[in-house]
């Protein structure tokens, strides 16, 4: 079996994911393609799209959120991401155990009893009025009836039992607002496509599909990584067939699909900033392809990285009027150079239109690469 290096993984990803070069892909499509963008922090996804995407509007992805075509919900690993609104109908469903189990690690003291089915359905005749609350509203007006979880547990496992959307303006280009839910069939004015019954598990082999186009070569764990679903085996097993496989430097069994792109290692590969808690680094259980292990605690602690030659080359910030970056190592000349380059390609397009934004935090105008991160 052909054992891939890890620099040819790198590239394939970089490939997949759009970073090798940026593309003509319209917004809706890109985010279709990548499978969703990890959406907590708000105004991630614009950054993670502008670095893959020619001349990225933002004006056309808040427009597809205020459109509806776009939306923002919890989905792969419990985390809010921000999907296409035929991938959020098609899959949440395939996602309800993973979602309510995870709440239940963590609160399951204080929602040990909870009919959960019954919770679901008070959940819903409280948002029957169309007016859509946060979290907080929602667990207090749920509170009389279910006194001994806090509100957060409440709130928590309401948002897992009740597919919810958060409403714009929170999501929209350089918009602050807080989370407003409302049912996510409402707000599409479509049901959740019902779970398969016959264990055939079609949802499973799409995202299997789905994933390896947008991240593959990978191991199943890999996958599991990305979703947080633990029951794929049966969807591996049923599209098998259809998949070549390969070696990783560790041994591991690698999926992929047959025509997927597979760059030479030795393709250069340009700098690009990319946002907190990118797909691209969170997307694999194993990270080495992107990341050195011992900075992988960077890709969960929420810092915006930059790619130097495929991998986290360093850290950077937007404040002040400055892109400050942050080496983890030190940079060549050539390094340095192409650093600043795409960092002022960054800062003009943060400070766009800032004047007329009312977000001074990311009036940006200039570069600062900074001393060598302390390890």
């Amino acid at each position: 079996m052909t054992v891939l290096s890890t620099r040819a993984l790198n590239r394939a990803t970089l490939a997949r994911q759009l970073l090798l070069e940026r593309s003509d892909t319209p917004a809706l499509d890109a985010v279709a393609h990548l499978g969703g963008l990890q959406a907590q922090e708000p105004q991630e996804p614009f950054f993670g799209l502008w670095s893959r995407l020619r001349g990225f509007d933002p004006a056309e992805l808040s427009d597809h959120l205020v459109q509806r075509r776009v939306v923002r919900t919890h989905l792969m690993r419990r985390t809010v991401h921000l999907v296409t609104a035929d991938d959020a109908l098609a899959w949440r469903a395939r996602h309800d155990a993973m979602l309510r189990q995870r709440v239940f690690g963590v609160y399951r003291s204080e929602l040990d009893g909870t009919d959960l089915e019954e919770l679901a359905a008070a959940g819903r005749a409280v948002l029957a009025d169309g007016e859509p609350r946060s979290m907080t509203q929602l667990a207090r007006e749920l509170a009389e009836r279910w006194p001994g979880p806090g509100a957060r547990a409440l709130g928590e496992m309401l948002m897992a039992v009740v597919p919810m959307v958060q409403l714009p303006p929170r999501g929209l280009w350089r918009t602050k607002a807080g989370v407003r839910n409302v049912p996510l069939a409402s707000w599409l004015e479509r049901e959740v496509d019902p779970p398969s019954t016959d264990g055939s598990d079609p949802v499973g082999q799409a995202l299997l599909r789905r994933y390896l186009a947008a991240f593959g070569p990978a191991a199943s764990a890999d996958l599991r990584a990305w979703c947080g679903l633990a029951g794929l085996p049966a969807a591996v097993a049923a599209v098998r067939e259809e998949l070549i496989t390969f070696r990783d430097e560790r041994g591991r069994e690698l999926l992929d699909l047959p025509d997927a792109p597979r760059p030479d290692p030795d393709t250069p590969a340009p700098v690009r900033f990319l946002p907190a808690f990118d797909n691209a680094i969170l997307g694999y259980h194993d990270r080495t392809r992107i990341i050195d292990d011992a900075h992988r605690g960077l890709s969960v602690a929420g810092a915006r990285v930059v790619l130097v030659d495929g991998r986290v080359a360093a850290t950077w910030t937007a404040e002040a009027g400055t892109v400050t970056v942050t080496p983890l190592a030190r940079f060549s000349r050539a390094e340095r150079t192409a650093v600043t380059e795409e960092g002022e390609a960054l800062a003009s397009f943060l400070s766009a239109d800032s004047s007329d934004s009312g977000d001074s935090g990311d009036d940006v105008h200039g570069v600062r690469i900074g001393e060598v991160a302390s390890p």
